[in-house]
């Protein structure tokens, strides 16, 4: 079983044949949330994929929100993505310092939800990259600005709001990213202050089930991806919402089922950071 969609994610050998090319640009998305982001940048510039740009999350987004990383306006987005030379015309790769999707799965996502359909995670990631020997650099250069439209579609986010009512309609089936040790609440949650469990009527299905450890944490194949999906109770055919704990790992959800077909999953931006500190939210004890 192939991917039914192979316009999401690139190999290292296309991302190598096509580096040069004028019309692909790169983007480090990496997020160290439990880290300074300090290092990521760091990392950066010390180390990266020729003629990357870094791409923020918690910079390219609503800063005045106390929420981590939400999205922005469409304004900043256009802004910040112009400024990097991102825009119309242009195929984007996102990839992560640490292999995976992970980040690069939120960048690939806030740009299908700005309009920008060209854009693909790199399949494993810097790791696979420097693990092939492929070329590096560590000076970004500085990328001349590009007209970037955006055209926001709001059916790939949802907000608390639509959450609340989603358990009594049951329109979304709610997919949680977390590990099974959050969605039980047998561990307290990482960020303080926050209820534990999960979102009453939602299936836990790891971002971790999506990757293979042993190939630098690469998208697995269609076949396993889809038995993740019906092991976890998940009916592909109905709407889907994913959510983790910040709205980062709930994209790679998104992104894999993206890859077999299932274009339209949704992600609950503020996630469990958002619904664990309201106070009209309720919480589900049950696995």
């Amino acid at each position: 079983m192939a991917y039914s969609r192979t316009d999401a994610l690139v190999d290292t050998e296309w991302l190598a044949e096509h580096l040069d090319a004028p019309d692909v640009k790169v983007i480090d998305a990496t997020f160290l949330w439990r880290q300074d982001m300090s290092e990521a940048k760091r990392n950066f510039q010390e180390l990266h994929i020729p003629g990357a740009r870094f791409f923020d999350i918690d910079d390219i987004a609503d800063t005045s929100n106390p929420l981590p990383h939400m999205l922005p306006r469409p304004e900043k987005f256009s802004s910040r993505a112009r400024a990097l030379g991102l825009g119309d015309g242009i195929r984007i790769v996102a990839y992560d310092q640490n292999g995976g999707a992970m980040a690069a799965a939120r960048a690939w996502w806030m740009f299908r939800v700005f309009g920008h359909k060209d854009v693909a995670v790199l399949n494993g990631g810097l790791p696979k990259w420097l693990a092939e020997n492929r070329p590096t650099g560590n000076s970004p250069g500085n990328p001349t600005p590009r007209h970037f439209t955006a055209r926001i579609n709001n059916m790939l986010v949802r907000d608390k709001d639509q959450m609340l009512k989603n358990l009594d309609t049951r329109r979304d089936q709610v997919v949680d990213a977390r590990n099974p040790e959050r969605f039980s609440g047998n561990i307290p949650e990482p960020r303080e202050g926050l209820k534990s469990r999960h979102i009453p009527g939602s299936a836990n299905l790891p971002f971790t089930k999506f990757m293979d450890p042993d190939n630098h944490f690469t998208l697995r194949s269609a076949e396993d991806i889809k038995k993740a999906f019906n092991d976890a109770g998940v009916d592909l055919s109905n709407a889907v919402a994913a959510s983790c704990g910040s709205g980062v790992t709930a994209c790679v959800v998104a992104l894999a089922a993206y890859m077999i077909g299932k274009e339209d999953v949704s992600v609950y931006d503020g996630s469990w950071t958002e619904w664990g500190s309201a106070e009209d939210t309720p919480i589900e004890t049950g696995r």
